[in-house]
C-alpha cells in the first residue's frame, strides 16, 4: 500500500473583542458575523476544498 501525501493548512480563528461587541450590540454583532462567514469565510474554505471542524461562539477550527 502506497501512502498518499497532501499539503494541508490548519486555521484556528477567534474574534478579538467578541464579548465587548456582543455586550454592546448582540443582534448586530451576530448578524455581522453571519454575513462575514457567508460572504468571505465559507467561499474561501470551499474554494480550497476545506472544511470547518468545530465552531464556538466566536471561533472556528
Amino acid at each position: 500500500m502506497t501512502a498518499t501525501r497532501r499539503l494541508a493548512a490548519i486555521l484556528a480563528a477567534d474574534v478579538a473583542g467578541y464579548s465587548r461587541l456582543v455586550e454592546a450590540d448582540e443582534e448586530g454583532t451576530l448578524g455581522r458575523l453571519k454575513v462575514l462567514r457567508a460572504e468571505i469565510i465559507d467561499p474561501k474554505i470551499a474554494g480550497h476544498r476545506g472544511r470547518i471542524v468545530k465552531t464556538t461562539g466566536d471561533g472556528l477550527l
